[in-house]
C-alpha cells in the first residue's frame, strides 16, 4: 500500500498523546472516588463496568481516529478492477509460414480456433477489430460488437506471401486512431535511400500520407480504451521496421500484447522447388511488448495457444490497478466510531 499524501501520516503521532490523556483521566477519577469512606461506595463510584467493557468503547474510538488519520494520507493499493477497454484489435499473421504443422493441425488453424474462443469469451460491451497481415496488412473486420462478424472475418483468412509485422501494428493503430497519418518513409531499413516503400500505401489502405502532426508522447500503456493483440510465427521480411511501429504505439499509450506461435526449432516448408525453415523471432516480439508496457506469450502447441488467449482475456477484462482507497478507511473509521458510541450507550448510558 502507498500513500498519495504521506506527510499526513505524522498525525498518527497524536495517538500516544490521546492514550496518555485517557490514562490521566482514569487516574483523576480514581482519586475522586477514594474520598468516599466505604469501599462499597468506592466501587459504585468507579462504575459497574470495571473490567474490559469499560475500556472497549474508548479503544474502538481510538482506532476510529487512527483510521481517519490514515484516510487523510490518501492511501492507494493495487487492486483488481474491471478494465476500461472499449476496443481490442486482433492482428494475426497470415503469411505462408503459418501453414507449418508443428502446431497441429496447422499454425493458422490453431490460431483461428484460439481467436474464435477469445472472441466468444470477450464481454459484449467490448468492440473487436480484426487485422490480417502478411506482406501487407489490412483491416478485415472494422471495430464491431457483433461476435458473429468478427468470427466470420477470422474464418476467411487466406495465406499470403511475406511477413510485415510492422504493418500489422500500424494498421491496428490506424484502426484505433483513424485520424492519425503515419510517415513510414524512414521506417523500412530494407529500402535504398530515396526509394518508395511498395507496402506503404497498401498497408494502411490509404492514399499517400501528408506530413504527420506532432505527437505529444504519453506514458507507454497509459491508453486504457484499446489494446492490440499481435500473433505471428515468423521474422519480418518486408514492410516497416517492427520496433519503429512499436514506438509509435508506445507514444500513444497503446499496449501491444505479442503472441509467438510455433516451435523453437521451427519447421522446413517448401513448394515448387523451394524450401525454407520458419522460426520464431522471439526477441523482437518480447521487445515490442516491452516497449509498449505489455507482455509476450509463447505458444508451442494448440492447447498453449488457447491458454494464452484465455489469459489475455482475463487480463483485458479485469486489470490490477493502483487505486485510491481513502473511502475504505473512512468507512472503517465511521463504523468503529458508531460501534464505540453504541456500546457506551448500551453499557453505561452515555457516549464515552
Amino acid at each position: 500500500m502507498t500513500f498519495l499524501w504521506p506527510e499526513m501520516l505524522l498525525l498518527l503521532l497524536l495517538l500516544p498523546a490521546l492514550v496518555a490523556v485517557y490514562v490521566l483521566m482514569l487516574g483523576r477519577r480514581k482519586k475522586l472516588a477514594l474520598r468516599y469512606a466505604s469501599l462499597t461506595v468506592v466501587k459504585e463510584a468507579l462504575g459497574a463496568g470495571q473490567g474490559w467493557r469499560r475500556h472497549l468503547p474508548p479503544a474502538l474510538f481510538l482506532l476510529a481516529i487512527a483510521a481517519m488519520l490514515v484516510a487523510v494520507a490518501r492511501p492507494a493499493a493495487l487492486i483488481t478492477l474491471p478494465s476500461q477497454h472499449e476496443l481490442i484489435v486482433l492482428a494475426i499473421d497470415v503469411s505462408g509460414s503459418m501453414r507449418a504443422t508443428d502446431v497441429a493441425p496447422t499454425r493458422l488453424a490453431a490460431a483461428q480456433a484460439a481467436a474464435r474462443s477469445f472472441v466468444e469469451d470477450t464481454p459484449m460491451t467490448t468492440r473487436i477489430a480484426v487485422v490480417s497481415f502478411a506482406g501487407t496488412a489490412a483491416v478485415v473486420q472494422p471495430p464491431t460488437l457483433s461476435r458473429e462478424d468478427a468470427i466470420a472475418a477470422i474464418e476467411r483468412f487466406q495465406l499470403q506471401r511475406g511477413t510485415a509485422v510492422g504493418s500489422g501494428i500500424l494498421v491496428s493503430l490506424k484502426t484505433i486512431f483513424p485520424e492519425i497519418e503515419f510517415d513510414l518513409s524512414s521506417t523500412n531499413p530494407r529500402l535504398e535511400p530515396g526509394s518508395r516503400d511498395p507496402t506503404r500505401a497498401m498497408s494502411l489502405d490509404q492514399p499517400p500520407a501528408r506530413e504527420p502532426d506532432a505527437v505529444r508522447p504519453v506514458p507507454p500503456g497509459s491508453y486504457k480504451s484499446a489494446a492490440i493483440i499481435l500473433l505471428t510465427d515468423g521474422q519480418t521480411t518486408t514492410g516497416p521496421e517492427p520496433m519503429e511501429s512499436a514506438k509509435m504505439a508506445a507514444e500513444r499509450g497503446v499496449r501491444v500484447f505479442t503472441v509467438g506461435v510455433g516451435t523453437p526449432a521451427g519447421e522446413i516448408i517448401g513448394s515448387e522447388g523451394w524450401s525454407m525453415r520458419v522460426r520464431l523471432d522471439e526477441d523482437v516480439l518480447k521487445n515490442i511488448a516491452g516497449i509498449t508496457n505489455a507482455e509476450y506469450f509463447y505458444a508451442g502447441n494448440a492447447p498453449d495457444l488457447t491458454k494464452v488467449y484465455k489469459t489475455l482475456n482475463s487480463k483485458l477484462v479485469m486489470e490490477k490497478k493502483t487505486t485510491e482507497i481513502t473511502a475504505v478507511f473512512s468507512a472503517i473509521a465511521a463504523g468503529l466510531a458508531l460501534m464505540s458510541a453504541l456500546l457506551s450507550m448500551l453499557w453505561f448510558n452515555r457516549i464515552l
